[in-house]
């Protein structure tokens, strides 16, 4: 199954290793909730972080939209998996610098929804329905800002810092890989070029699918990994667990749902995959299992 996966291209190739880097954090802002899953719980502490960090402040031509636009768009498990795989590898939730980390993986994820959401009527094929409150050119001029505030944040938590920023550097890294060029930016031309050309091969839908959702979570697995303390294969293991959870929710969120076939059984097989790459955690995996879930 993971052969057959490699070769569709769903899968991304494991990177290349680097040295193993120590913890450092930052103060959380909310305690978990222990009565609420655990999904929904870090994604609480997320928002709360991102409320604190990014109020509604003069110039309210700026940070209006910027609130705005970063509180509705659609949620992703790539933060969540960050705080997660920051756990699993060491990191103390209640200090977790994983906060700033996955603070960042959501403003990311908001600018670039943003971007591909314009209210602009050249598309080569219909948006789903997105409410703007604000024109496309403020909405581009926000979504530019919102990016490398996300980046501002992860350069600010080295104040905090104890340890070797290095740290924080790697995060940084493997962030604007993931969004740039050579992940979800290329993963939105190719989608372009396939509403263009009517190429809506498996092939390629699987390649938008890979580039827009997988590599997404799978740099938030990864940079958790890198905050928590994880050695080398702790980290590509988390970051291939990101993998198939990012495949998980590609195909019934985002490009393969529009896919025939049998999606559950497809969905199911890739758990079992996922849960396998945990198994060096040895049973302290119960919650980020949780993941991997429909």
């Amino acid at each position: 199954m993971a052969a057959s996966l490699e070769k569709s291209g769903f899968l991304t190739h494991i990177r290349t290793n680097r040295s193993r880097l120590s913890p450092c954090y930052r103060p959380m802002v909310v305690t978990m909730v222990r009565n609420q899953s655990y999904c929904v719980s870090n994604e609480v502490e997320i928002k709360e972080y991102l409320k604190k960090a990014l109020p509604i402040r003069p110039p309210f031509s700026v940070f209006e939209p910027m609130h705005h636009l970063t509180f509705t768009a659609p949620r992703t498990k790539a933060p969540v998996l960050c705080i997660a795989a920051c756990e699993l590898t060491g990191g103390d939730r209640s200090r977790a610098l994983a906060a700033a980390a996955a603070a960042a993986l959501h403003l990311m994820h908001a600018a670039t929804f943003t971007h591909e959401n314009l209210p602009v009527t050249d598309r080569p094929r219909p948006k789903p329905e997105v409410p703007h409150k604000f024109g496309p050119n403020v909405e581009l001029l926000t979504g530019d800002g919102i990016m490398p505030f996300g980046l501002e944040l992860l350069a600010r938590s080295m104040d905090q810092a104890q340890n070797d920023p290095d740290q924080i550097l790697r995060v940084i890294v493997e962030i604007t890989r993931a969004i740039g060029s050579q992940g979800m930016i290329d993963g939105r031309y190719r989608e372009l070029e396939m509403d263009l050309s009517q190429e809506n091969t498996g092939r390629v839908m699987d390649y938008v699918c890979e580039k827009k959702k997988v590599e997404l979570h799978a740099c938030g697995a990864a940079c958790g990994a890198i905050l928590g303390g994880g050695d080398e294969v702790e980290i590509e293991k988390l970051r291939k667990y990101g993998d198939y959870v990012g495949m998980i929710h590609g195909m019934l969120n985002g490009i393969g749902k529009n896919k025939e076939g049998l999606i559950e059984e497809k969905t199911e097989r890739l758990r079992i995959l996922a849960l396998k790459e945990l198994e060096i955690f040895k049973g302290k995996n119960v919650l980020i299992s949780s993941l991997c879930s429909a």
